[in-house]
């Protein structure tokens, strides 16, 4: 059966450098080439956090070395990233579907997402971005850039800045129109450039949006059928790290929504991922969101891994 999917990568479909992305990149273009091959329309979306951070941090010292250097804005930062993890991703999904005799085109919109500039969010960095680090290593961080740090879900340091919520996708329709021509798409990277409207022109603003939302709001957007978001673990657990740890084969939105005010899942990691799955699946009938380890997405849709989030 046909449907159309959007999938959501994580970071561990990207690695942390430039060559662990251009490695990793060629399985995850195995994994999506599975989909493709089995005749799903496929759009694809991705985290950036990592690269974002390495983007930001080596811009911030540039500027302290060089004081004629002007500071690159977060948001110019945010596009930088999307334009060359989509790079990496085209290039290794193309070879992979030629490889497989699929001619099929392969295009990355570089895409913003509109959020609300009086957003209470923007004046309260939560969003981590960038690589880990100890707790040395941050305060030296937060001296030398000036980066607010926190401790990130118990793995350690991560600078953090503001996470506002999307209002809208400003390429909607050159998504859609890429889509219905039949390309697979590579959008709303690292949750988008965050812009605000002045006027007809887009600002860009100081922050990075959940992929996750971004996510959903696209494919909820865009009709899909089926939000599967590729993460690092196989399957949503309940008491997790305890004795009465077990894994969700699949759950209901009314399920979901009590594990999740019973605060089982944790905020900087499975939380946005159930939010983001039970927010597309209750705006729609027949809808299905899955969340399923990378190497896993073909079994996961055949409903042999991962979980299923349902009405």
């Amino acid at each position: 059966m046909k449907n159309k999917i959007v999938v959501a990568l994580g970071g561990n479909a990207l690695g942390k450098t430039l060559h662990e992305q251009f490695m990793a990149v060629k399985v995850t273009a195995k994994a999506i080439a599975d989909l493709i091959e089995d005749g799903n329309d496929v759009v694809i979306t991705h985290g950036n956090g990592p690269q974002v951070g390495t983007i930001d941090s080596a811009m911030a010292a540039l500027c302290r070395e060089d004081s004629s250097v002007e500071r690159t804005p977060l948001s110019v930062c945010v596009a930088m990233s999307q334009a060359y993890i989509g790079y990496d991703i085209q290039n290794a999904l193309r070879e992979e579907l030629l490889s497989r005799g699929i001619k099929k085109p392969v295009a990355t919109i570089v895409t913003q997402v509109l959020v609300d500039g009086n957003d209470p969010a923007l004046k309260d960095p939560t969003k981590p971005i960038g690589k880990f680090m100890t707790a040395e290593q941050a305060q030296a961080e937060h001296e030398r850039l000036g980066f607010e740090m926190r401790e990130d879900a118990g793995r350690g340091w991560r600078r953090v800045v503001p996470s506002p919520k999307p209002v809208s996708i400003v390429e909607l329709d050159a998504i859609r129109a890429s889509v219905s021509d039949g390309s697979v798409v590579i959008c709303c990277g690292g949750g988008g450039i965050p812009v605000r409207k002045v006027g007809h022109f887009h600002k860009g603003v100081g922050a990075v949006i959940d992929k996750d939302n971004v996510s959903a709001m696209l494919a909820d957007n865009l009709d899909a059928d089926i939000l599967l978001i590729l993460t690092a673990v196989d399957k949503v657990k309940v008491n997790f790290n305890t004795p009465d740890e077990r894994d969700i084969d699949c759950m209901t939105v009314a399920q979901a929504d009590r594990y999740i005010a019973e605060g089982h899942f944790a905020k900087g990691s499975m939380l946005p991922k159930v939010e983001a799955a039970v927010g597309f699946v209750k705006k729609g009938k027949n809808r299905k969101a899955i969340i399923a380890e990378l190497n896993s997405a073909g079994k996961a849709l055949h409903g042999d891994s991962g979980t299923q989030i349902v009405n």
